[in-house]
């Protein structure tokens, strides 16, 4: 989920007129902090952004990416168990294999920076020549008899967050510290602008039927915080009907089975219904905002790492 964040650090240090690395994690050996398609920036002066293992080797990883540069060259070093740095290991007792690409230009980073601009998965396939963008997601697997290898990314999650208090207030300001894109619907117009004047996306909800303001991908979780349920009805209907890998909404047990009854008489499946997390959030004994905002954001990531979006695009 850190890959936007390291093409917006190779992006802003290309366009200063520095000379950067891509680096990528081609296969893991063992145990490991980050899986295979981790990528880590860094920059001719030193600077990165990422991490490939919590610390444990980022000094020297930095080290190679800068020979790499003085090379011209791409190449994969082997760091942990049977790697020629000795006096490196992992704690975990495992192998990294790691793909160190010199960016001869902004050319990759731009387009996987428009791809996450624009919501669409990509890859970084990298061959003996390098490493290039591509337009689809692929598995991430290497072959180091061919030297070739795709990483496929998908877009990060995206929080629809309908309702009103102080609840909605926090998840929002939490979510944004993940780099995460949010975009709120609420009634409450004071909510609305102070969220909005905090530069995160807010609209004011006028009526209970006003649904055209909702959108949904694959990978978009709505949630819904009303404390007056009234508000709910046409608007759920709506967002379940939409694409979404996560739904959830607060209240208790008892409003939740009101709200189930309503939403099966309106038309909804059972199917539908059941996907609903409720009551939200992973520890459900939680009152206070900014509680409920880390238990349902830590819920709503899971969903997002275990949720095989492959299976549903084909």
């Amino acid at each position: 989920m850190d890959s936007p964040r390291v093409f917006r650090f190779l992006a802003g240090k290309l366009g200063q007129g520095q000379h950067c690395v891509l680096v990528t994690v081609l296969a893991v050996e063992g145990s490991s902090m980050r899986n295979p398609g981790t990528h880590m920036g860094v920059c001719e002066d030193g600077s990165f952004n990422g991490s490939l293992s919590g610390g444990c080797i980022e000094n020297a990883v930095v080290a190679e990416a800068l020979a790499a540069l003085d090379e011209g060259a791409p190449r994969i070093v082997r760091f942990g168990a049977g790697s020629p740095y000795l006096d490196i290991r992992l704690p975990c007792g495992g192998g990294l294999d790691i793909h160190f690409q010199p960016l001869a230009d902004t050319a990759l980073v731009e387009a996987s920076l428009a791809a996450v601009a624009a919501r669409r998965p990509f890859s970084i396939a990298i061959t003996p020549d390098g490493a290039t963008f591509e337009a689809a997601w692929a598995s991430p697997a290497f072959d180091f008899a061919s030297g070739c290898g795709r990483f496929g990314h998908w877009p990060q999650p995206r929080l629809v967050l309908v309702g009103h208090g102080a609840g909605v207030s926090a998840l929002a300001r939490l979510s944004r510290t993940m780099d995460l894109e949010v975009e709120v619907l609420s009634p409450d117009g004071d909510l609305v602008a102070a969220l909005a004047g905090e530069g995160l996306a807010a609209s004011q909800l006028t009526r209970t039927t006003e649904t055209d303001g909702l959108h949904g991908d694959h990978w978009t979780a709505f949630v819904f915080l009303f404390h007056d349920h009234d508000w709910e009805l046409a608007l759920m209907l709506r967002a379940l009907a939409l694409p979404h890998f996560y739904f959830g909404a607060m209240g208790g047990r008892r409003a939740h089975a009101l709200r189930c009854e309503a939403l099966a008489q309106a038309g909804m499946t059972e199917r539908q219904v059941a996907s609903i997390h409720a009551p939200i959030g992973m520890f459900h004994s939680s009152r206070d905002p900014d509680t409920l905002a880390l238990s349902a954001l830590a819920e709503i990531v899971k969903a997002y790492q275990d949720t095989p979006f492959e299976a549903g695009l084909g």
